[in-house]
């Protein structure tokens, strides 16, 4: 599957930034949908199917947290790869969220925006990867 089938959820507050990655992502050839918070992104994932999920963690309406916990508890999102940016990265405990909630990446701001796009290919690929018997 090649990257411009692929679909790309991208939920931040920062329109700035949230305009960074998309244009990275878009230029990596991958559809990238944005939503400004964690109730946007929630109604975004009833309506449309995505392949990835990056969130922002400190937002209003819904933290990044919290969107995580309601994926992971709904059939059907258990598996959906989520990349997790963070300010907070000394505040939060992230290898108990990687763990608890299958977060695949976080990454502290400022990040490379290349470094996201490697990421997203990198979790994309892994998921595409044929399991051995």
């Amino acid at each position: 599957m090649s990257n411009s089938d692929r679909r790309i959820l991208v939920v931040e507050d920062n329109a700035a930034l949230a305009s960074v990655v998309r244009f990275n992502l878009e230029r990596a050839g991958f559809q990238v949908t944005v939503a400004c918070n964690g109730r946007v992104a929630w109604d975004a994932v009833q309506e449309d199917a995505f392949d990835l999920v990056i969130t922002d963690q400190q937002m209003p309406e819904m933290t990044g947290t919290e969107f995580c916990e309601r994926l992971r508890g709904v059939t059907g999102f258990q598996e959906l790869p989520v990349i997790m940016l963070t300010a907070k990265g000394m505040e939060l405990e992230l290898p108990r969220l990687k763990a608890e909630l299958g977060i695949a990446a976080t990454f502290l701001k400022p990040f490379s925006p290349k470094e996201i796009v490697k990421a997203v290919e990198d979790q994309l690929e892994a998921v595409n990867e044929p399991v051995s018997p």
